[in-house]
């Protein structure tokens, strides 16, 4: 199933990727009630992280926002997964992404909004949301960036 929103992303150049398979013990997206709830995501490509190591050490902060939109792009197929049509989305409630920072990198928010500005451009209006930008020492598989986020959907 696609519609408008998948069409949208086609507009922008962009592919739905396949769901990433977990690398652990949960799901890549939970249904409760109205909401979906994403497992954090990782700017995983064909399987894999292009780019791995600490933003403002190893990573630019232009390549880590690039990495964010990919992270977003992610968190729309495991909200698809369970939602079953990206059209279900009410809107996009929260947003948290997590950057793996050098010692002194503080731009984080800047990083996130790569992953705030994808569902800005593919929802519109609906993809305006609340939004974290946290810095941590390390993140799986030494990736830059992690996000995930919450989901109100239509009814069925």
């Amino acid at each position: 199933m696609s519609g408008a929103v998948e069409a949208r992303l086609a507009e922008l150049g962009l592919t739905l990727p396949a769901v990433v398979p977990p690398l652990a013990s949960y799901q890549p997206a939970v249904q409760s009630g109205v909401y979906v709830y994403t497992a954090g995501q990782l700017p995983m490509v064909d399987g894999k992280l292009a780019v791995t190591g600490k933003v403002g050490a190893e990573v630019t902060p232009e390549e880590a926002k690039d990495l964010a939109r990919t992270c977003a792009l992610n968190g729309l197929a495991a909200v698809k997964s369970v939602a079953g049509d990206l059209d279900r989305i009410a809107r996009v409630v929260k947003v948290v992404g997590f950057v793996a920072s050098a010692q002194d990198f503080t731009g984080q928010p800047g990083v996130i909004n790569g992953a705030s500005e994808l569902l800005g451009e593919v929802l519109g209006d609906k993809g305006v949301h609340a939004r974290s930008a946290v810095g941590v020492a390390v993140l799986p598989l030494d990736a830059p960036v992690e996000v995930e986020f919450q989901v109100e959907l239509t009814e069925a």
